[in-house]
């Protein structure tokens, strides 16, 4: 079910492209006014980069992946560790401090091996720590506080490097100071758009596998590990797939397409 859900994702981005781009030709033959061409231009020129539109989708798929587990981490503490409420705070403690301790550690590595490089790693050092997730049990507290630390280690480099990218692409296509706040426009709108499908989908999704806030029963808490464990590191790994083949390679100034 959620790799249809995935497939839906992605073929709706595909979808909005296409359109985009169908609408652009329109544009280019129709007669406008020279206003309105430029207010036209203006608000769509992001996506005439084929850069940018990939690193949109990037930041998209592995912002998705990181906002599940951020909807579903007390369900699967209450639920899947049948832990106390204290140690909800100390997760999220242990996460987030790792996180903002690792970030002299990603600026260093991004010295060495540049942004893009810097990027993977960090999704496939978070695959490995979040696929541990499905091999816990109730009263697991340690081995989960471990991969607390592990994945937050691997949020410093979400935190580095996406912004990181998006100034350097606005700077290769040449629209700093002509239209970057509409760059900037378009990455908010994902970041938001990421929290919103996590809210929409993983607890329909969470329903569908057969859980319900409160059920501890074996076949529950599988679909909680599923949807807490399986799903975000299926996203992780698309992404830094898409990553691969793509890099964020250099482009020149004015290149559209």
């Amino acid at each position: 079910m959620y790799l249809l859900l995935i497939a839906l994702l992605l073929g709706g981005l595909w979808a909005w492209s296409f359109r985009l781009r169908t609408h652009r030709g329109r544009d280019a033959t129709a007669n406008t006014t020279a206003q309105k061409r430029n207010d036209s231009s203006t608000t769509r020129s992001p996506l005439r980069f084929r850069n940018f539109r990939r690193l949109l989708l990037l930041f998209l798929l592995n912002g998705f992946a990181s906002a599940i587990p951020a909807t579903l981490v007390l369900f699967f503490v209450q639920d899947g560790l049948q832990a106390s409420k204290q140690w909800e705070a100390i997760y999220l403690g242990a996460y987030f401090a790792a996180g903002a301790l690792s970030l002299p550690l990603w600026l260093r590595l991004i010295a060495r091996v540049g942004l893009a490089k810097t990027w993977r790693i960090g999704m496939l050092i978070a695959v490995a720590a979040f696929v541990g997730v499905l091999t816990l049990g109730p009263g697991d507290l340690s081995a989960f506080f471990v991969i607390c630390l592990a994945s937050g280690l691997a949020l410093g480099a979400d935190l580095a490097v996406p912004g990181a990218l998006l100034n350097r692409l606005i700077d290769e296509c040449g629209e700093r100071q002509k239209s970057d706040a509409a760059f900037v426009g378009w990455w908010n709108l994902v970041t938001k758009m990421n929290l919103a499908l996590a809210a929409g989908l993983s607890l329909p999704l969470l329903g569908w596998l057969g859980y319900t806030p409160g059920q501890q029963d074996p076949d529950a808490l599988w679909a909680l590990q599923i949807a807490y464990g399986a799903v975000p590191c299926t996203l992780k790994l698309l992404a830094a797939f898409a990553l691969s083949r793509w890099l964020i390679k250099p482009i020149k100034e004015g290149e559209i397409a």
